[in-house]
């Protein structure tokens, strides 16, 4: 993918954003999007895309959306194809971990024979289905006969497949689920109502033994049931025709199935109609009709109410039924089982030969074991096997450690007991996980990483930017990496993503752009348009004190009228511009030959106006000499009323250092009941310092703060003078 490109409209607060990126030369971009500009909405857009729903705007829903997110060749990307990278998700698992379990190699091998048996196991799914009528064969099967989790699906075919040696017909006239449902609930009423069932049972029991056709014995019972079966081996008469009859012990001899069948139905109605049975059944039933979601069990137990002596054993009876199904399949169980006995010993040999195999997934916790080294646990592989058997997603042993012992750790037990930073280490672990498993694919991936560095303290935040790296030396992979954290981004640009890729959100009324970055290095920017840019020429006022400080000290005359612009002394209204060149040009030593125009205007009245400028435009760019010159302007108006209404130039003049707050502290005590006013002064002395008293390489604070706010602040601060 040699370009990709965005039209996004109406997008979770985005109105527009159209942007080209390049991917030619570099795949990696990285954007520095202050908050509240437009980095969650671009994020939850790729989001929603990756996860193929629709975006929209959550407020002005009824706004026509627009996302079309396409490569060079016009076609739109497949969500398969964008992964997005949350700050943090507690709950993220990567769906792909099982692919790092094992060599390429081993795994096509093990997924080819898989996939054989699977077609036949779909189709015999489909016969036992339309048997059972069970909504969900498989596990069903599989939740009967399993004695532990490492059993699947072809195991316990083969291992039931030797009871079907023997004839099993089981009267099965009632669906799978109408009896052994999936909530439960069947099993739930038995056991509840265990009293009223044991009462059937023996007055069943009591009236099978009195009984001179029916027997029970200490090992055996000759029951309803098992008439009932012998009735469906003579139905066809072909026992009779050869000869044969039955003797029963009252001497009687029965030479037709019509005479058994009339005899057995008898005595079963003999047993039905006892009245403490039918008493008995009563309450049974009764219970059962109180109950709505037992509807289809009443049905079954009405049509025949003798269930309930099978039902005794809800477990063991649960397993017949099976049996019962698969005797009717006996021929497709046996397909399926010899195919499954065939390949079983190659599956075994590429399960040894993978566990013996050092694995991606080893090389990933190992690394990450290694990189974060300052949270206080490492991770470990447990079930190795059972993932490259089941496909199912592997499970990590955590290991908590201190300086004395290290102590095995559920995660549910870890996530307490961690920091919010390591907590996104453990996240960040199932990420990398996710980044390994796409280098195995062969189709692009394009990653949207929104502040994945937050929160980390700043060992770890090196260690995320290896991982970024790597990401961007991997030739089918393009990241467009989102940050707030101005330090950050100008980590990443220095480490590997380069100036031309590194990227600043631009914000108007109308729409978002994504401009090329000019503070990676301010004063580099600033320092040769002294004599072009009025506006920089003043945003510099604090670099250059911050350089007379260093060099002089602060009681060198260059730092003391460099002050003056800063905050209002006896002699600021008086600073021209030629004052400000002198200045510069001691401090400056390369610049001697620097010249201003207007040298005999006043610094002070150049301030204001440049803040008249700023204010009257509509536009919203990371534009860091407005908003220094607006810092600078707002506390000067803060200071000049101040002054003004203190109107006590001896007390003011006595103020060495600190000056803001001491003349709020000053105000404060003269007018105690001007709160809305006091309340405003405080805004400005909580906005300006951090914008006014820059160091020489944090700017954060102040590129972080909308330029609205800072306008609002300097009007309503004209608007009292």
């Amino acid at each position: 993918m040699n370009k990709l490109n965005i039209n996004l409209e109406n997008c979770y607060g985005i109105k527009k954003l159209c942007k080209e990126f390049d991917f030619s030369k570099k795949n990696t971009y990285a954007i520095y999007a202050p908050n509240g500009t437009m980095k969650t909405s671009f994020a939850k857009t790729f989001k929603d895309l990756s996860e193929n729903i629709n975006s929209m705007d959550l407020v002005f829903k009824d706004r026509k959306t627009i996302r079309e997110i396409k490569d060079d060749l016009n076609v739109d990307l497949l969500p398969e194809e964008v992964f997005m990278i949350e700050p943090y998700n507690e709950t993220y698992n990567s769906d792909k971990l099982s692919t790092l379990v094992v060599k390429k190699e081993l795994k096509e091998k093990y997924d080819e024979i898989y996939k054989n048996l699977d077609k036949l196991k779909v189709d015999f799914i489909k016969k036992l289905k339309s048997i059972s009528k069970s909504t969900d064969c498989e596990s069903e099967f599989i939740e009967a006969f399993q004695e532990n989790e490492k059993e699947i699906f072809f195991d316990l075919l083969s291992k039931i497949y030797l009871q079907l040696e023997y004839e099993i017909k089981i009267e099965i006239d009632f669906k799978y689920n109408d009896i052994f449902d999936k909530k439960g609930n069947v099993k739930k009423f038995l056991d509840k109502h265990k009293q009223d069932l044991d009462e059937y049972i023996t007055n069943y029991e009591f009236l099978i033994s009195k009984s001179s056709f029916f027997k029970k014995s200490d090992n055996n019972t000759f029951g309803t049931y098992q008439a009932g079966e012998i009735l469906k081996s003579i139905k066809d008469d072909s026992y009779f025709e050869a000869g044969h009859s039955l003797k029963l012990n009252t001497n009687e001899e029965i030479t037709s199935s019509e005479n058994y069948e009339k005899l057995v139905e008898a005595e079963i109605k003999k047993v039905l109609s006892d009245e403490k049975l039918k008493k008995a059944f009563d309450k049974i039933d009764k219970a059962i009709a109180s109950n709505t979601e037992l509807r289809a069990f009443k049905n079954v137990l009405e049509k025949n109410n003798l269930l309930l002596v099978e039902l005794t054993n809800y477990e063991n009876f649960k397993q017949k039924v099976w049996l019962s199904y698969f005797y009717q399949l006996k021929f497709d169980v046996k397909i399926l089982v010899d195919s499954y006995e065939l390949k079983k010993k190659e599956l075994e040999d590429i399960i040894k030969e993978a566990i013996d195999t050092k694995t991606e997934w080893e090389d990933a916790t190992k690394e990450f074991n290694e990189r974060f080294k300052g949270i206080p646990f490492r991770l470990k592989i447990e079930n190795q096997d059972d993932v490259i058997l089941k496909t199912s997603t592997p499970t990590l042993k955590f290991i908590f450690k201190d300086p004395i012992e290290e102590k095995d750790i559920k995660k549910e037990d870890l996530l307490n007991v961690l920091s919010q930073g390591e907590k996104r280490a453990l996240y960040l672990l199932n990420i990398i996980f996710e980044i390994r498993a796409r280098k195995k694919l062969t189709t692009k991936s394009l990653f949207i990483i929104d502040d994945i560095a937050d929160s980390f303290d700043y060992k770890n935040k090196y260690a995320i930017i290896e991982y970024l790296k790597d990401i961007a030396d991997e030739p089918k992979f393009y990241q467009i990496i989102l940050t707030h954290n101005f330090d950050f981004y100008r980590t990443l640009e220095g480490r590997f993503v380069g100036r031309k890729f590194s990227k600043m959100v631009s914000k108007s009324i109308d729409e978002i752009s994504i401009i090329d970055s000019e503070y990676l290095k301010p004063f580099d920017y600033f320092k040769d348009k002294l004599d072009q840019d009025n506006k920089i020429l003043i945003a510099t006022i604090p670099f250059i004190r911050n350089l007379a400080e260093y060099t002089a000290g602060n009681t060198s005359n260059e730092f003391i009228k460099l002050t003056s612009l800063l905050h209002i002394k006896t002699d600021s209204l008086n600073l021209t511009i030629n004052d400000l060149e002198i200045l510069f040009k001691n401090i400056l030593k390369n610049k001697s030959s620097l010249s201003l125009n207007n040298r005999d205007k006043k610094v002070i009245k150049l301030i204001f106006e440049l803040a008249e400028d700023i204010i009257s435009d509509k536009f919203e760019f990371l534009n860091l000499e407005n908003k220094i010159v607006l810092s600078i302007a707002i506390r000067l108006k803060a200071e000049q009323f101040m002054i003004d209404k203190i109107s006590n130039a001896t007390e003011v003049n006595k103020i060495k250092k600190n000056q803001t707050i001491e003349l709020i502290k000053m105000f404060k005590n003269k007018f105690t009941t001007e709160n809305d006013v006091i309340e405003l002064l405080e805004q400005v002395n909580l906005m300006t310092p951090e914008n006014i008293h820059l160091n020489s390489f944090m700017y954060e604070p102040i590129l972080d703060m909308s330029d609205d706010r800072l306008k609002d602040l300097y009007l309503k601060l004209k608007s009292l003078n």
